[in-house]
């Protein structure tokens, strides 16, 4: 295709955002929040509503049964010609709206108003997490359809209900129907950017195991005047243990807890250094001031590519008003690890436990609980989509888009991969300050406009695959 064409598709994009807003304000005015039974039939209407879009610009388009809320199929047609197959994947559930008299104006009533640093914002509940940011390619296919007649090349989209409890019945939905969704890679819109200026891909998602550990030690509470001094007392054992965990470097002391893990490239760090995460600008607005992880490693490390360790809660003895002199019969903790690409969630489970059970005195006992556990994704940084989407990024921007591992999950991208055996290509327009999950979330009109213009690029690139 020519630059001509792809001029005349943004022109087209530039012309049409009246209408793209309104056709995102209908959405937004859906109360589809997945987790109350009571919106079960707004959820359906989103879903339905959706449909008749996504039909309306060429996609052979059904609502599809699961055991919860229906997901959305469409699918183009025949473009072929080398060009790839892409599997494109959004979430129409949003979250509930509480606590409700936080919002400053009804959150399914949605307007374009203003920041208080004058940028333009979408305000509603679902605009950025994910209505406006699958809209954004919705768009983009939509323009590509009325100025050419087709689109670059061959697109599944497909579109849950349940992603913000899960995607509990979504997975098994996949999974029945893995050989209809084969595809060349899938493409996720449901991340950020690096700030409002710069674009960014995803590139990785850290994996996650959480485990539970309960230390037992007499067969009641003890009085401490009596036996203090004298019994084992299971929170002293449980902190000891806990406070090993880390040396004075800030690296994690469980054995073989670092095999398989790989530094980033070093023109990637090379970028990272670049975009100057400081203590300054990333702890000092939560009232903290010094890096906590690995001394050798940047902060931008930290949080985003290496392996992390976090107790995330800790419960023993009296905790009510007023004193109560007892050494407690049993401690617990619960301990989250965010894993990198090449340490194995099982492996990481079992040597933990081991390290635990190793410093058990005698007369104690331990148990564990299991959680989550899911392993961590990562993109070939030389994979051809990758290099093709960062040109077309940063055409569209006017800055070098970021290649940027990130500290969370996204569980679909995991299921994506073993499902279906695809790499996600992650690209959002998504900020900090969206308030995704809270009263009055926004996204910014800049985003939602220019992200339907970077799609149009991206598509383009991806078929050229350039």
């Amino acid at each position: 295709m020519s630059n001509a064409q792809l001029q005349t598709v943004l022109g087209r994009i530039d012309a049409d955002l009246d209408n793209s807003l309104e056709r995102l304000f209908a959405l937004l005015r859906i109360k589809s929040i997945s987790g109350d039974p009571a919106f079960a039939a707004d959820c359906r209407a989103a879903a339905e509503h959706l449909a008749r879009d996504i039909s309306s610009i060429g996609f052979a388009t059904e609502v599809r049964a699961t055991a919860g809320h229906p997901a959305i199929v469409g699918k183009s047609s025949g473009k072929g010609k080398g060009a790839p197959h892409v599997l494109f994947y959004g979430h129409y559930d949003v979250q509930p709206v509480d606590p409700l008299d936080l919002w400053r104006r009804p959150p399914f009533e949605p307007v374009v108003t203003e920041h208080a640093d004058g940028r333009k914002i979408i305000v509603a509940r679902g605009a950025e997490d994910d209505k406006g940011q699958l809209m954004t390619f919705v768009e983009a296919c939509r323009a590509w359809k009325v100025v050419t007649g087709s689109l670059p090349l061959d697109i599944t989209i497909l579109i849950e209900g349940e992603e913000e409890i899960g995607s509990k019945n979504f997975v098994p939905f996949l999974e029945a129907n893995k050989q209809e969704f084969k595809a060349d890679f899938a493409l996720v819109c449901d991340t950020g950017m690096w700030d409002p200026n710069t674009p960014a891909i995803t590139t990785s998602l850290r994996g996650l195991v959480y485990d539970e550990v309960k230390i037992k030690a007499a067969n009641r509470d003890l009085h401490s005047g009596v036996f203090g001094g004298g019994a084992q007392n299971p929170i002293r054992v449980l902190t000891r243990i806990l406070g090993g965990l880390f040396d004075d470097n800030g690296r994690i002391t469980i054995p073989g807890f670092y095999d398989g893990v790989k530094d980033v490239p070093p023109e990637i760090l090379e970028q990272w250094n670049r975009l100057n995460l400081t203590p300054e600008t990333f702890l000092k607005p939560i009232g903290l001031s010094i890096p906590a992880g690995e001394k050798d490693r940047l902060l931008i490390e930290q949080v985003s590519s290496r392996p992390t360790c976090d107790i995330n809660g800790i419960v023993g003895g009296y905790i009510g008003e007023g004193s109560k002199t007892v050494i407690p019969s049993l401690a617990s903790a619960k301990v989250s690890f965010r894993l990198v690409e090449g340490q194995d969630p099982v492996k990481i489970r079992k040597a933990f436990r081991e390290y635990v059970s190793a410093r058990i005195p005698a007369d104690c006992s331990v148990e564990f609980g299991e959680h989550s556990g899911a392993p961590a994704i990562a993109l070939d940084w030389n994979m051809k989509p990758l290099a093709a989407a960062k040109r077309a990024l940063t055409e569209e921007w006017g800055k070098e888009a970021v290649l940027m591992g990130s500290g969370a999950s996204i569980p679909i991208v995991a299921d994506f991969k073993r499902t279906l055996g695809l790499d996600s290509l992650l690209v959002g327009f998504g900020l900090d300050d969206d308030n995704i999950h809270s009263p009055n979330e926004k996204y910014d009109l800049k985003s939602f406009h220019k992200g339907i213009r970077s799609w149009a690029r991206i598509l383009a690139a991806l078929a050229e695959g350039r």
